[in-house]
């Protein structure tokens, strides 16, 4: 079981090796401030999706202490639906509204 014998390194005999240069338009980057724009805009939106979901999961202990002590089984009936029920259609929108966010910031570099 030994190692499988490599591939011939190929050698140049005939001139220089060519060098290469990353132009603007090669690398995909054609307006760099748009890009700029794009990436700052970007992590404006992202920062505000942090923030509403630390508000939304971190007023979740405020909101369960609030709630009466009512329920069945030994759990309040509030306390299901303040943490299987509520949250989740704030998040949905939380991150539509991301989706939508990102998209449009996109467009907006890309003229679409």
């Amino acid at each position: 079981m030994g190692a499988e014998p490599r591939p011939p390194r190929r050698e140049v005999i005939t001139g220089k090796p060519a060098t290469h240069t990353l132009t603007a338009a090669a690398s995909g980057v054609e307006n760099e401030p748009a890009v700029r724009k794009l990436m700052s805009r970007q992590i404006c939106a992202a920062l505000t999706v942090t923030v509403l979901l630390a508000l939304l999961l971190g007023l979740l202990p405020v909101l369960l202490h609030l709630l009466p002590d009512t329920g069945s089984a030994g759990v309040p009936l509030a306390v299901w639906l303040a943490l299987g029920v509520a949250p989740y259609p704030a998040l949905l929108a939380i991150g539509a509204w991301y989706v939508h966010r990102a998209e449009h910031n996109e467009g907006d570099v890309t003229g679409r």
